[in-house]
Formats: C-alpha cells, structure tokens, sequence
C-alpha cells in the first residue's frame, strides 16, 4: 500500500523518523474482496468519420476485428470497404465496458454483421464489442471516467497515440479489485417509492451507480475504485475494500506510532495514489516539512471524513490530500465538500486552521506554501482499534479530538448536504401519523409504543430526508448539526406527545385527537359521512367500527 521513496529529504531528526516510519509501514500489505473479471476477444467498434477511421483501421492492421460507425442524421445504411463493416448514418446507442460494450443504432434498426452481432445474431439487436475507440468530438460515453475498454481521444494526438498502443494488447482475460462492498440494509436510498439519499450516484465518476427503486445498484465492470461514492455514503451503506478503511487506519496508526518512537514530532499526513505519486516524490518532496508522511492508497477519493477524523485522533498535526489535473470533477467535488463537513465540526470545538486540506500537486510548490500548517489537537493519541463500520469510526474519532477541545459549543451548524444533525418537528401540525417512522432507514425515528409519540435518536439521523417527504402534514424538516455530548448524540428524545384518543366503544386507545380533528375536517363535505352515525364511526376503533356497521346493516339496535 506504501511505497517508500529514498528521494525524500532525510536531513533533520523528523526526516530520519520518516524514514524508519515508511520502512516499516511498508510491510502491511491488504488483499480485495474478490476480482472482477474481463474478457475481451479484440472486437472493436471505430467510431467517426469514415476516411478518418478507415485510416485508424489501417493503422491498427489485423490485430483486432474491426468494425466502423459514422454517425449522421441520415438513415442507417451498411457496407463493407476493405474488409471492414461499415454502419453509416443514423444515432448510436453505446453502453457498458471491456467485452461487454452494447451498440445499436437508435430507434432498433440493425447494425448486423458477422462475428460482432448479439448471441442469437437476431436482427435488430444490438451488437457486442469488447473495445470502442471513439473519435467524435461529442463521444457516446461522457463519463468523468470512461468505462475500461474505451478510449475518447477528443483530437488529442497523444491520447490518440496512447490508445492506438494499448488497443492491440487489450483481448484475452483481464482481472481488477472489486472496490466496494453495499449493505441495502442501511442504504438511505429510499423506502416506499420515495427518493432519499443519492450522494453515491451523484459523486460516482463513473456512472456506475444507479438508482434500482429502494436501493442502488453498483456495475462493478463499471466501478473503477474511485472512492467518492464511499465518502459521501452517509450510513456507510458503500464500503471500501482495497483496502477497508480498519486496515488503511490500522497502518496509519503503526506508521504514526512508529514515527514518534524514532524521534518524530508533529506528524501530517499526506495521502496520494498513483496518479500523483510522481508530483509527490518527484516535484515537490523537497518542498515538504520532513514530518510529511507520504502515503499511497488506491484512490486518495476513497479517504473519506472518518478516516480523516481518525487519522487526527491518533495524533496526526494534519491531514493532506493530494489531487492533480487529472483527478476526476466528481472526487474533487466530494472532497471538497467533505472538508466543509469536517472543518465545520473542528470549528465548533474551538480548533482554528486547516486541519484537513486539499493539495494540487500538478501546481508549483514552494516551501512556503506549507508555512501555515497547524500545530496538533489531540493532548494524546487515541488508542481506539477501528471498526470497519463508518458511523462508529466518526463517532469515536470524533469524541477523542473533543477532550481536546479549546472551547467546544453544545451544538455547530453544518453545511447542507453533512450527514449528521436533527429532525425538527411542528407539533401544531404533527398528528403523530407516523409515516415519518415507517420510512426512516436508519432507526433515527421512532413510534413510543402504546403511547403517541414520536421518539428521536439524533446519531442515527443521516439526513436523508425521507421523513420530510413522507409527512402528509408538512410538520417535519431535517437540520444538519452536530452535537457534541456524546451521550446526549445517542440517547432518545421525545420529539411529539400527545394525550390518546379512545374509542368510544371499547375505552381502547387507537388515534390522537389531533389525528381525529384533520380527519373529521377532510371528510367533513363527503357524502359518505353526512349521518351523525357516519361521524361517530369515525371516533371508534377499527374493531368497534365493523361491528358498528355489522349491527346497522343487520337492523341491530
């Protein structure tokens, strides 16, 4: 998971510590899951115009099986030039990824030809590539991250050349991590065919997440471990597996014990992948403080806010992400607003600075840009072991830092969209309907049993929303906070009360009077309801209600 670069600076006493630190942290090494696997038979669809792409074809040889699209508004016509299919005019439909990209032109007319047609070879279906080079300058698949397989050079030379090279190597068996783990049970998603939470969709750069009623569903052919997905989840619903984030922490905690032991003061930590570990080593280590600890994991997006917290809770100074140019629009968003959350929860216990910051690397540096670097919260390193559960890592991160804290508030606003915070409720409109209740997917809301109330557990509560959508009445609004008394995040709180209705009949207690009164009032016009008799139904049970009717209809008295 780390590589160590003899590159870095070892002239001070952290510098050395660094060194003893990395070594040894080098030895923790993490396995995925499970493999997602490829199979690619060197099928390629050409996409552009046609002299340009019969030129790539040219270029490519007989390598690959080759076909060609040349969009236009025309009808779609076929032929054949130089041995090679040719589908002209009309508009494409292109999805999936390497040995699994589906095409077929728009409104079902047939893209057939031989060795490339779907399994039954049926007209009108699609057509199966396992490579698309795309040339147009508006590609089919405009993803952040395009799926594997697929090259969109966009009239760049080098990125043309690029994909020219490594096209004839992709056909045969190819093997990745699976990157994540989903849990529906905790999915935020939604309940009942109402939309809550969609911060995985919204932050996956790969279109690979998509919304399946309820739940979400993740292609994992399409999934190429950004991250993003797993720091946004709020429930920690989507998990991390190369590496889980007990055993990113885990090698965080040996590595900042391990530098403190050598000698070491004010560790931060500076986390990168391989996209950046050149402008780390290379373009600005000698720029560093020698207490940076440079360490590499799949996807710096996949670093989220409880490994952060965890991260400062065992004593690191600071937190450093590291991006470039060619980090996806999608994961530095997500950073970004992960640092606002966190920011916002240290600002409420007093801490002042940049605890947790984002570094472009693909930028000049100079030793001043690290001049600003904070001084280290915690009075001592928490001990904790790290679950691989992310509600119980924010929570017990955060409760460390705050024993630390300068001068803590009871409560700290957050930005719109933080996953934690309250429910409020109008309780001149709450009837206690409990529909609040049978749509919360975390447990956060509650009925009190026999008795009408509406109970809350704030750390529950991800801010999902779906309780707002679900109230008939309007009476409920979510408010991302964060409240710091730990025992008072988890107790349960009684949030709507009132006295029971009882039936008439039977004594038994079956609504709230609040509850009756906006019944009565919507059915006050119905002519179902005009009888005194109809009306007074209204106030019995269910049970008592039947055999009202039952006695009515059979001229009981």
């Amino acid at each position: 998971m780390n590589q160590v670069a003899p590159e870095l600076p070892q002239t001070m006493e952290e510098g050395r510590a660094r060194a003893v630190a990395l070594t040894a942290g080098a030895q923790l090494e993490t396995e995925p899951t499970s493999i997602v696997t490829y199979l690619s038979r060197g099928r390629l669809l050409i996409i552009g115009e046609r002299k340009a792409a019969l030129d790539i074809a040219g270029r490519l040889g007989s390598t690959l099986k080759q076909a060609i699209f040349v969009p236009g508004d025309g009808p779609a016509e076929k032929d054949v030039a130089e041995g090679i299919d040719i589908i002209e005019g009309g508009h494409a439909e292109l999805e999936g990824s390497l040995g699994d990209f589906s095409f077929r032109i728009a409104g079902g007319n047939d893209a057939g030809g031989d060795g490339a047609k779907s399994d039954s070879g049926t007209e009108g279906q699609a057509r199966i590539f396992d490579l698309v080079l795309d040339l147009s300058e508006s590609p089919l698949i405009d993803y952040d991250v395009p799926p594997p397989g697929y090259y969109a050079p966009r009239g760049r030379e080098e990125a043309l050349d690029k994909a020219l090279a490594e096209l004839p190597e992709m056909t045969g068996e190819f093997e990745k991590p699976k990157y994540f783990n989903y849990d529906p049970n905790i999915c935020a998603h939604g309940n009942s065919g109402l939309t809550g939470c969609t911060r995985c969709i919204d932050a996956c750069p790969t279109s690979a997440i998509v919304s399946i009623g309820d739940k979400v569903h993740v292609n994992p052919n399409l999934c190429q471990g950004g991250g993003s997905c797993v720091a946004a989840c709020p429930s920690g619903a989507m998990t991390y597996t190369f590496p889980t984030v007990s055993d990113l922490l885990r090698h965080v905690q040996s590595l900042l014990n391990t530098y403190r032991e050598a000698g070491g003061r004010r560790p931060y930590l500076l986390f990168h992948d391989a996209h950046s570990r050149t402008r780390v080593y290379e373009n600005i280590a000698a720029m560093m403080p020698e207490s940076v600890l440079p360490l590499e994991v799949e996807e710096v997006g996949s670093v989220g806010m409880d490994a952060w917290m965890a991260c400062l809770a065992y004593g690191a100074d600071a937190v450093l992400l590291a991006v470039t140019g060619g980090t996806p629009a999608k994961v530095v968003n997500e950073i970004d607003s992960q640092i606002r959350f966190a920011s916002a929860i240290l600002e409420g216990m007093g801490f002042r600075g940049e605890y947790v910051r984002k570094l472009d690397v693909s930028k000049d540096f100079t030793s001043e840009d690290f001049d600003d670097l904070p001084d280290g919260m915690v009075a001592r390193p928490a001990r904790f072991v790290a679950p691989n559960e992310k509600r119980m890592i924010l929570r017990l991160a955060i409760d460390h830092i705050h024993e630390s804290a300068p001068s803590s508030r009871r409560t700290a606003d957050l930005p719109a969209g933080a996953p934690f915070g309250e429910v409020e409720v109008d309780d001149k409109a709450c009837t206690l309907c409990m529909g609040c209740v049978s749509v919360c997917p975390t447990a956060a809301l509650n009925a009190g049993g026999d008795l009408p109330q509406l109970k809350f557990v704030e750390w529950n509560c991800v801010q999902c929303g779906l309780c707002e959508k679900a109230c008939p009445e309007d009476a409920i609004r979510p408010h991302a906070r964060f409240l710091y008394d730990s025992e008072a995040r988890q107790q349960t709180r009684i949030l709507h009360e009132e006295q029971p209705f009882c039936c008439i009949s039977c004594g038994k207690p079956f609504a709230t009077q609040s509850m009756l009164d906006v019944m009565m009032s919507k059915l006050e016009g119905h002519w179902m309801f005009q009888s005194e008799d109809a009306r007074r139904r209204l106030q019995m049970c269910e049970h008592c209600r039947v055999k009202d009717m039952f006695r009515a209809e059979s001229g009981g008295g």
